[in-house]
């Protein structure tokens, strides 16, 4: 199976720990991964989809490099890097590129509503003004799939991708005081135009 997320962890990892440790690294994640995948039970189709695209490999990422001898300390800051610095700029450049689209903070507000109400990636109430939306979050999949896999402590950095997603944008202005990844009741995200 191609899942495009593996190419940027094992550009990564060898970026991280040079070609040779960098590859070996690289086979046991998709060693661990594809167990990860085969174990995952009672799934949407959908949800499975966003499984594999994107969570599991990080989630078999930090797996391996937490049996590889590190402190957890140290898996901490090199997952972050990854999950701040590679997922969270690409996804940051990718949103402040489509701000250039007039009546952005319309499209974007109505999308993700529609998305949200109808998603089965997440369980949420969605409320919204002429220049706001809020989406409180009561359970997802990130999480979800982060406590199945014994690391709930990793969810928190699929938490800060978004502060650095929506942060310093130009449109947008976001908000949240607490997530499921940080020990929170919810995810209480508040969207307003800029």
């Amino acid at each position: 199976m191609k899942i495009k997320q593996q190419k940027q962890i094992k550009a990564f990892l060898i970026e991280e720990f040079r070609k040779d440790r960098g590859s070996v690294l690289f086979d046991e994640q998709e060693k661990v991964l594809n167990t990860i995948i085969k174990n995952t039970k009672n799934k949407s189709k959908n949800q499975m989809k966003t499984l594999i695209s994107t969570i599991l490999p990080r989630i078999a990422l930090y797996k391996v490099l937490s049996k590889s001898g590190f402190t957890e300390d140290v898996v901490y800051e090199h997952m972050r890097k990854y999950m701040l610095d590679k997922v969270a700029a690409k996804k940051h450049a990718s949103t402040a590129k489509m701000e250039l689209i007039p009546g952005f903070y319309a499209l974007y507000s109505n999308i993700t509503l529609k998305i949200m109400r109808t998603t089965d990636l997440q369980e949420s109430e969605q409320t919204h003004g002429k220049n706001y939306f809020n989406l409180t979050i009561k359970k997802c999949l990130w999480h979800t799939a982060c406590v199945e896999n014994g690391c709930a402590e990793l969810c928190r950095l699929f938490c800060d991708v978004d502060n650095v997603t929506y942060g310093s944008l130009k449109k947008i202005g976001f908000t949240r005081t607490k997530t499921l990844g940080y020990g929170g009741d919810c995810c209480d995200f508040h969207f307003f135009k800029k």
